[in-house]
């Protein structure tokens, strides 16, 4: 696994980079936004972990322009902790968000649990209508056509998809997406199943929200 840390600090992507060789993965670095991306178009990473204070750019900014054209996991980590901050990165399409100062334990499980989530769990594909799900290449069609979706994207809509029909709790969804410590965060769903309500728009596939309790997929005939 290939790892790219956008990071200006020299001792975090120190610190980073000996826990990332630890655990086997080949470790690029880049200070600034600009790097970032071109590290990101020549090495293709698996795995990025992105700053939001870098001085040549907004973090949020290069995440925007890493998802015109890429899917890769970004785990963002920044010293900025407000909730409107952590809903900007995700709306932006961040797959998880870790405030410094941070525990490396926790940062590993965090990027162990959203490469899981780009791999998936099951081999079989998942179908609902016209949208159908490969886990196995981690790819999506809708009515024939590909549908681009983030790794945190096709996570949550693979859940929606294998209850099609039933109300899936809030409580599971983020403990399924985002992990056991994510179970309060209940506008990180908010904003991610708007995202896929975008771009489910003109399918006859609805994704419903039942205030309080949780998410279904629906169809046209519901």
């Amino acid at each position: 696994m290939t790892a790219l840390i956008i990071d200006d600090e020299v001792q975090i992507r120190r610190l980073l980079r000996l826990a990332l060789e630890a655990k086997d993965h080949t470790v690029r670095e880049a200070e600034n936004g600009t790097l970032g991306l071109q590290t990101a178009v020549f090495h293709k990473p698996d795995v990025i972990i992105l700053d939001l204070g870098l001085p040549d750019m907004d973090g949020v900014e290069v995440l925007k322009r890493l998802r015109e054209w890429s899917p890769v996991p970004v785990l963002i980590l920044s010293v900025r902790d407000q909730e409107a901050m952590k809903l900007a990165a995700f709306d932006a399409g961040a797959d998880d968000y870790v405030t410094k100062p941070f525990s490396t334990a926790e940062l590993l499980a965090r990027l162990a649990a959203i490469q899981r989530r780009q791999g998936g769990e099951d081999s079989a594909a998942l179908e609902a209508g016209p949208l159908r799900l490969d886990p196995v290449h981690h790819t999506a069609t809708l009515s024939g056509g590909p549908l681009k979706l983030t790794p945190t994207e096709y996570a949550l809509l693979a859940q929606l998809v294998k209850h099609t029909g039933k109300v899936v709790t809030l409580r599971h969804l983020l403990r399924a997406v985002w992990g056991p410590q994510s179970e309060h965060q209940t506008n990180y769903l908010r904003v991610y199943a708007n995202h896929l309500r975008k771009k489910l728009e003109g399918s006859g596939l609805e994704i419903q929200n039942e205030p309080g309790i949780g998410y279904r997929l629906v169809g046209q005939e519901a």
